[in-house]
């Protein structure tokens, strides 16, 4: 009965674009769990009951959300499914600050990356030129790892069914394209058959373990070290960065900004501009223009 009810709302939530493999593993073991206490309606003792079996504590608190949301769905045609309390297993949670590269700190991670062994390889220009791409666009690592040479087209780069199963084209500016194609005409003299843009020294497509390995090589090189707190600037931090730069550069006029955000958001992916917007959180820069439209709003000016 219960697994019926998933499958319906896995489906539906799927239509917009969501994988949801891990709800739906752990929604069926629920509905086994309830299924063994002779219940086919959602009870909140029993979802209680059901995530405090997870070790750690955000496993409690995930598991427990999973079958908060199915429960909200199922209540609205059936009040017999309890909701159960969403402060139940509740925790803060705490997003990494992320690290704003520089222009400098930039140019230092590509030319390391251009250094590296080796030698006569196409390592050293796969990495510098997938760094240098990601500066340029703000791809995810995952997107830009699957990018196939089929994908770079003069109007840019087709990102094919990336995060939320979408497909989107991202335009290039015409230094970022120039310099991709350079790469690419150095890809095909030394390595062929595979049609991934980004390869690894065999020729294959270069895996993200493979990157993972030489990004931080690069990171030594350019001599970026741990942040207070221990953690090292990361990768998906060229994306912050690039979507904070592109914020920053946002029109001063009220009427225009929505349109900058909604083309910054397209551009990223995000599946909700709300995830944009959550990037006026990185830089003082942009915090102080937030805090300035307000004062200017409450002195009556506008912002």
């Amino acid at each position: 009965m219960l697994k019926k009810l998933i499958d319906t709302w896995l489906a539906t939530r799927r239509s917009s674009g969501f994988a949801l493999r891990k709800y739906e593993r752990h929604l069926y073991r629920f509905a086994d769990f309830a299924a063994a206490r002779g219940e086919d309606h959602i009870h909140a003792d029993t979802a209680i009951a059901w995530a405090s079996q997870a070790a750690a504590p955000a496993d409690r608190r995930r598991h427990f959300q999973r079958v908060v949301q199915l429960a909200r769905y199922l209540h609205a045609e059936d009040p017999r499914h309890e909701i159960p309390p969403d402060y139940r297993f509740a925790q803060e949670r705490h997003r990494p600050v992320p690290h704003i590269y520089t222009q400098d700190e930039a140019r230092r991670l590509v030319e390391a990356a251009a250094q590296l062994g080796p030698q006569g390889s196409i390592r050293p220009r796969t990495v510098s030129a997938l760094l240098a791409l990601l500066f340029a666009t703000g791809l995810r690592i995952s997107e830009a790892l699957a990018l196939r040479i089929a994908d770079v087209t003069p109007d840019g780069l087709v990102i094919r069914k990336t995060k939320f199963g979408k497909t989107r084209l991202v335009p290039l500016h015409p230094s970022a394209h120039s310099g991709l194609e350079q790469y690419l005409h150095c890809r095909r003299a030394l390595v062929g058959g595979d049609d991934h843009v980004f390869v690894s020294i065999k020729g294959t497509r270069l895996s993200y373990g493979g990157f993972r390995k030489a990004w931080l090589a690069v990171l030594r090189r350019a001599g970026l070290s741990a942040r207070s707190g221990g953690r090292k600037p990361r990768v998906h931090d060229i994306r912050h960065t690039f979507a904070t730069r592109a914020l920053e550069s946002a029109p001063e006029q009220r009427d225009r900004i929505a349109s900058h955000m909604l083309a910054v958001s397209t551009y990223l992916g995000h599946s909700c501009v709300a995830d944009t917007y959550w990037y006026f959180q990185a830089t003082p820069t942009l915090m102080s223009r937030v805090a300035d439209a307000c004062q200017r709003r409450f002195e009556g000016g506008r912002p």
